[in-house]
């Protein structure tokens, strides 16, 4: 059907009712810009798109609500105007890294190589926690960077020029990349505290290495799995150690004697 005005096309919904979808065409590119409940909202969503991409003075700080376009759509254009490339989502590139703006004035910072994945994968945020949609599932985009759901900022990673918008790998430094580990100093002295949680937090140990922690906690499940406590843990992996080297640990390792008397029915008593 041919467009009723400049960039407008009639359509129709399955209970008959008509709406406006508006679309461009910029450099053989064919963009839908959205749909809307009257031609002349969508005909202005239209002259709003040609108007940015034509008009370079126009910049991302200069949207406002009033757009017809949403402001993904106007970021999109602004980067394919700019840059030459158009991306679904809100995306403006630099030479090493891009932003990605999920607000106006807070954009998150990647690293260049992760354009390929955030082109791709739509951002959400919900209570402050980023994800994405992969396969079906939520992924916290944290997991990117080996970091768990449960980490805390401060205590188990940094963002080490103190804008937790910027998650250029150089900017995150992780303290703790294994399970149930915690650092710790003790007169200056950083220290590896192990803990797994049953019902409650267990004390697994205490030790000097990052390593052994790991070890320590990979031991502590194994010790529960024997006395008859199935919980899907996460065991560590220690890539860093031949198979021969881990198991030499791993066979020297203490850990607290009271896991070894853990078992369901003892759990149990300690709850009631």
């Amino acid at each position: 059907m041919s467009p009723a005005l400049p960039g407008v096309y009639i359509a129709t919904k399955k209970n008959q009712t008509k709406y406006y979808r508006a679309s461009i065409t910029h450099n053989r590119k064919h963009i839908s810009l959205g749909s809307f409940d009257s031609m002349p909202k969508a005909n202005l969503a239209y002259r709003e798109a040609d108007h940015v991409l034509h008009d370079f003075t126009l910049g991302i700080e200069n949207y406002h609500t009033k757009q017809l376009l949403s402001f993904a759509k106007w970021v999109s254009l602004i980067n394919f105007r700019d840059n030459g490339i158009y991306f679904c989502n809100p995306i403006y590139t630099r030479k090493k890294y891009f932003l990605y703006y999920l607000t106006q004035h807070n954009p998150l910072i990647f690293d260049i190589d992760d354009l390929f994945y955030y082109s791709s994968h739509k951002i959400m945020q919900r209570k402050g926690h980023l994800f994405v949609a992969d396969y079906g599932m939520q992924y916290n985009i944290l997991n990117r960077y080996r970091i768990k759901n449960y980490s805390v900022l401060g205590r188990d990673y940094r963002f080490i020029n103190d804008n937790p918008h910027d998650f250029r790998y150089e900017n995150i430094e992780i303290y703790n990349i294994y399970h149930g580990i915690t650092q710790i100093m003790k007169n200056e002295t950083r220290l590896y505290k192990v803990k797994i949680h049953v019902r409650s937090y267990y004390q697994v140990g205490t030790y000097t290495s990052e390593i052994e922690a790991a070890i320590a906690y990979n031991k502590a499940i194994d010790i529960l799995a024997k006395n008859g406590i199935h919980k899907k843990y996460t065991p560590n992996f220690v890539e860093s150690l031949s198979n021969q080297d881990y198991a030499t640990i791993y066979s020297t390792l203490k850990v607290s004697d009271r896991l070894y008397t853990l078992t369901p029915d003892t759990i149990r008593l300690t709850q009631t």
